[in-house]
Parts: C-alpha cells; sequence; structure tokens
C-alpha cells in the first residue's frame, strides 16, 4: 500500500513525468493508482470500465504532463479530474454503443450552431479562457460538466461526489461568475 503522498511530492513527480521521466511516473502511478480506480469505479460501477479509465487517465497525464499548472488546483485534484472525465467520457461511449441501432431517431444530430455556440464565439475565446480560469474547481467541473458534457444537475451530483442542491448552487454561481468576468 502506498504511503500518502504530499501534493509537493505529487508536484515533483509530476514535473518530472513532463519530462518524460519513466521512473518519475512510475512511482506516480504506484502513489495514486489506487485512489484514483477507487473514483472510477465509484463513478462508472464496473471494475473492467474503471481499469479502462484508469489506464486512459494515466495516459492522458503522461502526454499532458507539461500542461499542468498550479491554476488548475493541486497535482491530484488535476489527475483525479482527468480520470474522472475520461470515466464519464467511457459510460457515455458504452451507452451510446448498447443502444446504436435502435431505432432510426435515437441518434439524430442538429449540426447547427446552437445559442451557446454563438455566445462563446461572440464573447471571444480567450476572454472566457481567462474566466474560466478564474472559477473554484468545482464551479469549473460543474459547468464544464453540464454544458458541454450534457449532464444533467443530478448526473453532475454523482459524477461530483455532492448534493443535488450544491451542485446547482455551483452551476449557478460559476454561471454568475462568468457573466461578470466577461462583462468586465
Amino acid at each position: 500500500m502506498a504511503i500518502e503522498t504530499s501534493q509537493d511530492e505529487l508536484l515533483a513527480l509530476l514535473l518530472a513525468v513532463a519530462r518524460k521521466d519513466r521512473q518519475a511516473f512510475q512511482r506516480l502511478y504506484e502513489q495514486i493508482s489506487g485512489r484514483m480506480f477507487g473514483l472510477c469505479l465509484k463513478l462508472a460501477k464496473q471494475q473492467d470500465l474503471a481499469e479502462e479509465a484508469v489506464q486512459d487517465a494515466f495516459v492522458q497525464i503522461w502526454h499532458h504532463a507539461s500542461e499542468y499548472h498550479n491554476d488548475r488546483g493541486a497535482p491530484l485534484s488535476w489527475m483525479m479530474t482527468i480520470a474522472r472525465y475520461r470515466t464519464l467520457d467511457l459510460m457515455r461511449s458504452r451507452k451510446a454503443r448498447a443502444t446504436d441501432g435502435d431505432g432510426p431517431l435515437d441518434r439524430v444530430e442538429d449540426h447547427r450552431e446552437g445559442p451557446l455556440d454563438r455566445s462563446l464565439r461572440s464573447a471571444g475565446e480567450q476572454a472566457l479562457t481567462g474566466c474560466i480560469e478564474e472559477l473554484s474547481d468545482v464551479q469549473r467541473d460543474s459547468i464544464l460538466l453540464s454544458y458541454y458534457r450534457g449532464m444533467t444537475h443530478d448526473e453532475l451530483a454523482v459524477a461530483l461526489s455532492s448534493p443535488v442542491g450544491t451542485v446547482k448552487s455551483w452551476v449557478r454561481r460559476g454561471l454568475m461568475a462568468l457573466k461578470r468576468c466577461l462583462e468586465r
């Protein structure tokens, strides 16, 4: 069993992984894979899917460790967020495959630009990115999962392991903060 690792030690390992240090990557895996698997299993409720999500998350960490910076939260939070998103992506992918072909209208897609797309484009991608980075981690996760992944408040509550009312508050307060930021 891995000894509890400090955020400073995780940061040092992550920086070494960014330099493609395989030993640091192995140590990082040993330190957090158990916790990461627990999160993925809690979300997916399927061992094989959780294992795949952990593997995919570590591949992403290997390739994107150089993109980590302190503004994105603590190293452990950043890596667990990658695992959470990967788990949710795999769950959706499997759900979509299970229902493919059930009916001709099940997978009709509207490729037209929606109001959110127009709004985001007009606000300016750089301004929006800067404003999103100013949000707290939970607000940012809630909004991104809701608007970009199409999750309902109930799905967000499960994914973020928080009560529905709390999730709704995060989304509402995050959107208000984004609006204020973009109006500046």
